[in-house]
């Protein structure tokens, strides 16, 4: 069902880009007097293209998850979530109004959370706060740029955005939705939640995050991209490319398969952010839906080696895979060279074309180095996890039931390995029909090149092990640790912000509400009470009382008689 929409999607894109074409519907839901509620969707070229992307690895995904998630009790009720999440996504994608937007966002936050502590335990659960509470900071941030955005008399952004560029109002709800959009691509200083949301299912860390959630905020940024002013953008610029250089080094240091993934997710995050923030929009997209493919098909190829090596994620214990898993190896070393960029894969055309376009528009050596020394620790970590777990001696137990009989979770990898190889060039004679001329130096052409084969030597120099060999990265453990935990990102958005209030917190709860609340409101009240009422003497002595009271009675009848 998804993928025919998605074949559906796919055509109508391509013909409303090559006929430059656009349509707004207008659904009016109910009219009362002369207030009429429509609801709005727009379709061109973007949406279009993006979801039918969508549909087709959610597609995909569906179909893995069959075999992924065999035996588990609940697997109707994970195949629905996903569904929901996917219609989610598309209501987000298609909503050129931010209340329809919001919905969309919201359920997209929902959905998460409940995949994400879909295996109930500490751990998912801890992750899954960290995630919902992250992302509520951006959807508070729209539900802000909503109210201001009433100023316009509509919801409406997209009739607004160039019309209103230099206005203060606009201004204010740019700011709030580059924070949004922040909260929901794991930029700085939100990034935690992404590698702590690898808690989630694999099939569920293929869809939701790599190639749809995350991309959420950078597509509402390429919508909403016409409104921001400079100072935002070279804001946006200097947050991106750090997170782009945070997470390219955390994941050279890091030992958790799928946490690998995730920051190599995040820097490519921060690598579409960057561009944005230099202009070109519509490499940002590009490289959307190009990342989207060999992302998802990396994470199916990371669950197949979990899957059979019974779920152990650290890839020292993996080694020499190649040999008894060669069709997920080979998938999974198609899309690794597709994220390094290397020549003729999907990611070689948008990634290429990104660098090449930033040393263009030369900004400043600051931006330049951080977008070179990113390629080259994506290829460091890259090539890094290629010597862990495909090559070299086999590291798992020897009693083991490593095979590549998941028949169901090779056709679901088998199709999308073709646009992993393929869609670059395609998308890139759809979207660009006129060539984008580049005129560089032979030096600068290059040295995207350059810094791979550098990367390359990292890679294998850092993790090179052996015995009695002094491994690099433990001669700078300080470094080494203070890199390894995302620049202490994880520990700031944790107890970093928990600690003072839960502090502050637990003073006023003993001093207040157990202390002098207690000692001068209901409990010592109680207790001058009982030290000093009559009626608290009469009955703690009841039936000596009760006697005396039965006497006093008798005398008041015997008065009365006589």
């Amino acid at each position: 069902m998804f993928m025919l929409f998605s074949m559906i999607c796919l055509f109508l894109g391509m013909y409303f880009l090559s006929f430059d074409f656009s349509m707004l519907i207008e659904f009016n839901l109910f009219s009362l007097n002369s207030l009429s509620l429509v609801m709005v969707i727009l379709l061109d070229m973007m949406s279009l293209l993006f979801m039918s992307f969508v549909l087709f690895i959610s597609s995909m995904v569906i179909f893995y998850s069959e075999e992924y998630m065999l035996g588990d009790l609940n697997l109707n009720r994970f195949i629905l979530l996903v569904v929901m999440f996917v219609m989610s996504m598309m209501f987000l994608i298609i909503s050129p109004n931010l209340i329809s937007i919001l919905l969309g966002w919201d359920g997209l936050g929902l959905v998460s959370y409940c995949l994400v502590i879909y295996y109930q335990n500490i751990k998912s659960f801890n992750a899954g706060m960290l995630t919902v509470l992250s992302n509520r900071i951006g959807d508070v941030a729209l539900l802000m740029g909503i109210a201001w955005m009433l100023n316009f008399g509509s919801w409406n952004f997209i009739f607004y955005l160039e019309i209103m560029k230099n206005d203060y109002i606009m201004s204010i709800i740019s700011y709030l939705i580059v924070l949004a959009a922040m909260t929901k691509s794991a930029q700085m200083p939100f990034s935690s939640w992404l590698p702590a949301a690898m808690a989630a299912p694999t099939p569920v860390s293929s869809l939701v995050h790599s190639s749809t959630l995350v991309t959420a905020g950078v597509y509402l940024l390429i919508r909403f991209n016409l409104a921001f002013s400079s100072i935002l953008m070279n804001l946006l610029l200097i947050i991106s490319s750090l997170t782009m250089l945070m997470s390219g080094l955390g994941a050279n240091f890091e030992y958790d398969l799928k946490k690998i993934i995730a920051l190599s997710t995040l820097s490519q995050l921060g690598l579409m952010m960057s561009i944005l923030s230099l202009g070109s929009y519509n490499l940002a997209f590009f490289h959307l839906l190009t990342h989207a493919l060999f992302k998802a098909l990396l994470f199916m190829c990371a669950g197949n080696i979990i899957h059979n090596l019974n779920n152990c994620q650290d890839i020292r214990y993996m080694g020499g895979l190649m040999n008894h898993m060669p069709l997920t190896c080979t998938f999974f070393n198609i899309c690794n060279f597709s994220l390094c960029g290397l020549p003729f894969l999907s990611g070689f055309y948008s990634k290429d074309l990104i660098v090449e376009v930033m040393s263009m528009n030369y900004l400043n050596i600051f931006i330049y180095m951080i977008f070179y020394i990113s390629i080259g620790l994506t290829v460091c970590y890259s090539f890094r996890l290629t010597y862990y777990s495909l090559v070299g001696n086999f590291n798992y137990l020897s009693l083991n039931c490593l095979n590549e009989k998941n028949m169901i979770m090779l056709m679901g990898m088998s199709g999308l390995i073709f646009f992993v190889i393929f869609s670059g060039s395609m998308l890139m004679w759809i979207m660009f029909p006129s060539p984008i001329f580049i005129c560089l130096p032979m030096i600068f052409k290059l040295m995207a090149l350059f810094m791979v084969v550098i990367g390359i030597y990292m890679g294998y120099e850092l993790s090179k092990f052996k015995i009695s060999f002094n491994m690099k990265s433990l001669q700078l453990l300080t470094l080494t640790s203070f890199f390894s935990i995302m620049w202490n990102l994880p520990i700031l958005s944790t107890i970093g912000i928990n600690y003072y209030p839960l502090f502050m917190g637990g003073i006023l709860y003993k001093n207040l509400d157990q202390g002098w609340l207690e000692y001068y409101g209901g409990k010592n009240l109680t207790n001058l009470l009982k030290k000093y009422s009559l009626i608290q003497l009469l009955s703690l002595n009841h039936l000596k009382i009760y006697f005396l009271m039965f006497v006093i009675w008798l005398i008041y009848l015997l008065l009365n008689i006589f």
